[in-house]
């Protein structure tokens, strides 16, 4: 892609930032890699110098972006891990369990061990001791 496409491309997203921003408390940025990093809406400015783009308190080489979008998280430092308290465990008949294999199983086939937990409002791993 060349420069001057770039460049057009980060000036229509930084004219429609505000517009599209409304709800959103990030926008995050994915190189080709596959990294992720994400900025606070509130405190955004976006700035490009060269070949870089600095959002926030992040510097991109504009090559390497892949894509760039508004979310609710930050995806940067997401680790995908959270507490379930034993209230929150709504194993009834609706709900899918599987061992790490895939193979599903039974509440009643439960043994010593991970499983992965689908229910109708999330999916969550559970430890059987």
């Amino acid at each position: 892609m060349n420069m001057k496409k770039i460049v057009f491309m980060v000036m229509v997203w930084v004219g429609v930032l505000t517009v599209q921003a409304n709800g959103y408390t990030y926008l995050t940025f994915e190189t080709t890699d596959g990294a992720k990093a994400s900025v606070p809406v509130s405190s955004l400015t976006v700035s490009i110098s060269g070949t870089k783009l600095t959002a926030g308190s992040q510097t991109f080489t504009l090559t390497n972006l892949s894509k760039m979008y508004f979310s609710n998280t930050d995806e940067s430092s997401t680790t995908g891990i959270e507490t379930v308290d034993r209230s929150q465990l709504d194993i009834d008949d609706n709900t899918e369990i599987y061992d790490l294999q895939g193979h599903k199983v039974s509440k009643e086939q439960m043994r010593r061990g991970v499983y992965i937990v689908k229910s109708k409002d999330r999916t969550y791993k559970m430890i059987v001791r």
